[in-house]
């Protein structure tokens, strides 16, 4: 896990406020203007929501093509998956007073050449993440999805493989927040689910009552 300086919401946190931060991010152009390797193959779109006021924080990987094209985050199947995992309506999940979605990426990294979305760029995280997360006092759960995100939030608890991490999802549940891994909600993990039943049948009625008491409490 981080250490307790890391998590968000451990320290006053210095320089722009949320509001001027979100701006800042939102006419971020370093993968484009000063990438770390190739330049971003299209003009950036950052997309994540946040208040300070969220009490739930959805860490996911980068936006997709549909997300870069409508500038809201999980307007795809993916998110239909993921707010079932949930169990929450989108009038909920997209209410940034009470439900931060905040990616990895900020922005759409592009396919590659079997049609897939690229991982996150690598110059958005180390830019931008900890300030944001340092502006959300209020989070009390963080659902990771994917490895990336639970990379970053987990830190040394962390296994170094998806599989393993979200099958330990119980050890992580004393952290201040609370972090629970989750797969991507992809069609292409269908047959991880398929194989690993425990997933739907242990960890998503837990995952559903610490959402609802991170949103209600």
């Amino acid at each position: 896990m981080k250490s307790a300086t890391d998590q968000p919401g451990s320290r006053e946190a210095a320089g722009p406020g949320l509001d001027e931060l979100l701006a800042a991010v939102r006419a971020c152009r370093i993968c484009k203007d000063e990438p770390r390797g190739k330049a971003l193959p299209h003009e950036p779109r950052p997309v994540l929501r946040a208040a300070s006021t969220a009490r739930l924080c959805i860490a996911g990987q980068a936006p997709g093509t549909r997300v870069h094209a409508s500038g809201v985050p999980f307007t795809d199947p993916s998110g239909d998956r993921l707010r079932a995992w949930l169990d929450l309506d989108e009038a909920t999940f997209y209410d940034e007073t009470r439900v931060a979605i905040v990616p990895m990426g900020f922005c759409f990294p592009g396919l590659d050449a079997k049609g897939g979305d690229r991982p996150p760029r690598r110059e958005c995280a180390p830019a931008w993440r900890q300030q944001v997360m340092d502006r959300l006092p209020a989070i009390r759960l963080v659902v990771t999805v994917g490895l990336y995100a639970q990379k970053w939030h987990l830190g040394d608890g962390y296994t170094g493989n998806l599989t393993d991490t979200v099958a330990a999802w119980r050890t992580y549940l004393d952290g201040e927040p609370v972090v629970i891994p989750v797969p991507h909600p992809s069609w292409r993990n269908n047959a991880w689910l398929k194989r690993h039943p425990w997933f739907e049948a242990e960890l998503l009625p837990e995952l559903r009552r610490r959402v609802r008491t991170a949103l209600d409490d």
